[in-house]
């Protein structure tokens, strides 16, 4: 609905529904966390006069310290997380145990998924899409937002959380996995 629609007698009805719909909806996704993650240029920039030289800054690289962190998010904040173990792959097996284990972070708030109506939103990745992991959730009656193939745009995670957790943190030194955990 766009917003030249606000005149219409159903907007207020069908926006009611869309914000429901909306906060039924449990984002996920995976993403690496750096030890070390270089500050971008921006905070680092200074003010320069035109016969000004130059500054010379070396070149700085994320650590090789990293650990995966695997997200759930809704409306209201974090839903669930947790740290992949070190050398672990995010593979079909695997994605089922942490569903699991959103599934019972799920349940633990009765309060606002009393009727277990909650609507699983995650990326088209193999491990998420792989048949197992479809029967797993159409098992536990779990409805999924299914992304459109090639729209990395509706991947909130990557352009709202992630983001702003990465911003928090670039320039800081992690010297251990448990450090960053």
């Amino acid at each position: 609905m766009t917003v030249s629609n606000v005149n219409h007698p159903d907007f207020f009805e069908h926006s009611w529904e869309d914000i429901q719909f909306l906060k039924n909806t449990v984002t996920g996704d995976e993403s690496w966390i750096y030890g070390y993650d270089p500050e971008t240029n921006q905070p680092s920039s200074q003010w320069k006069g035109p016969t000004s030289s130059r500054s010379k800054k070396g070149r700085q690289v994320r650590s090789k310290t990293k650990v995966m962190l695997l997200a759930f998010f809704d409306s209201e904040g974090i839903v669930h997380h947790e740290y992949a173990p070190n050398g672990q792959t995010i593979n079909k097996e695997f994605y089922m145990e942490v569903l699991q284990r959103l599934r019972e972070s799920v349940h633990r708030k009765p309060e606002r998924w009393r009727d277990g109506n909650w609507i699983l939103h995650h990326d088209n990745v193999p491990s998420h899409t792989s048949h197992l992991v479809q029967q797993f959730l159409a098992n536990h009656g779990t409805t999924q937002l299914q992304q459109p193939p090639d729209s990395p745009e509706l991947a909130s995670c990557d352009f709202f959380l992630f983001p702003m957790l990465k911003k928090v943190l670039k320039g800081y030194r992690f010297e251990a996995m448990e450090d960053i955990k």
